[in-house]
């Protein structure tokens, strides 16, 4: 076989790596037949997860030190609209952790983004309450305990409302649950209190078309979950206790920021179900069903009349 470049192909061909599988296997599908010229078959494929610096919501280390934050503190620019002393922090979309933008962007809001929003609308004298805008299905569980804790330390600082435009499910109702009200559309919904993690198994598949996958790993855990073979009791246990952990602690964050409305208890008794609007309002999940722009024009009546 004629190597395309085979300086590179000595550096990540037949040599231990130490990739996560899942990565190695993303790196050789975009650069494997590149760099050797020649057409690749994955025998010893994971899935393949796509992390890759900024793309997809990862920018490189934007968590820490709030740089993005103090790029629009260095311009002297709210990082959101304030209307009459209020500001309007928006979720919506998909939910990441890593983001490098203010807002929605590509359909994505990210966490970095809103913690920089909420961390200000804090800060500034001149915002002197804060509505959170929210219509999301919700997205990652890495960073939204962190996004909801700063969101529950607005709301004890500052009055607060959540406006669902249409919906807050999952990790977008953890984050609604932290403001003092919620106040949700005719047709919208809330809850999903829970969490999934998704697995395939190709083994079938593979079965038939002929293919075997050979798996050679250094460590006995290296390739658990892996999608070409049949999943282990003990992983889909793993997994399992997993997912239960969040969602305990997903009821917990809503016992805390609903109170007496929705307790720990009460949040787990719903089974992660996704409610409609008045289901939701009947179980304690919101506060009120309402059209958004009247409870906008209300709350900021209501700020206002305290200043």
């Amino acid at each position: 076989m004629d190597l395309a470049y085979p300086h590179l192909c000595g550096q990540l061909f037949e040599q231990p790596l130490m990739y996560d599988p899942r990565k190695a296997e993303v790196v050789l599908r975009a650069l494997g037949s590149r760099l050797t010229g020649q057409s690749i078959t994955i025998v010893n494929g994971t899935g393949g997860v796509d992390h890759v610096a900024f793309a997809n919501g990862r920018p490189s280390a934007g968590m820490i030190g709030d740089g993005l934050g103090r790029a629009y503190d260095d311009v002297g620019t709210a990082p959101f609209d304030i209307v009459d002393g209020v500001a309007i922090i928006p979720i919506e979309g998909s939910l990441v952790q890593k983001g490098g933008w203010i807002g929605s962007a590509s359909g994505e809001t990210s966490y970095e983004g809103l913690q920089t929003q909420i961390a200000r609308a804090k800060r500034y004298a001149t915002v002197r309450g804060a509505v959170v805008e929210i219509d999301s299905f919700g997205g990652m569980v890495n960073g939204v305990f962190e996004a909801a804790a700063a969101l529950a330390d607005l709301s004890r600082a500052k009055p607060t409302i959540a406006i669902l435009t249409d919906y807050a499910y999952s990790a977008a109702y953890l984050l609604a649950s932290q403001c003092r009200q919620i106040v949700a559309p005719q047709f919208g919904g809330a809850g999903s209190i829970g969490a999934v993690m998704l697995h395939a198994d190709y083994s079938g598949a593979l079965e038939q078309e002929g293919i075997k996958v050979t798996l050679i790993k250094s460590g006995e855990h290296k390739v658990d979950g892996n999608p070409y073979e049949p999943l282990p009791s003990e992983q889909k246990a793993r997994w399992k206790a997993q997912v239960d952990a969040v969602r305990d602690q997903f009821a917990e964050v809503v016992g805390k920021g609903r109170g007496k409305r929705m307790t720990k208890a009460q949040a787990l008794k719903t089974e992660a179900q996704a409610f409609t609007a008045d289901e939701a309002l009947a179980l304690g999940l919101i506060d009120a069903v309402g059209d958004g722009q009247e409870a906008f024009a209300a709350f900021v009546k209501e700020i206002n009349r305290r200043s």
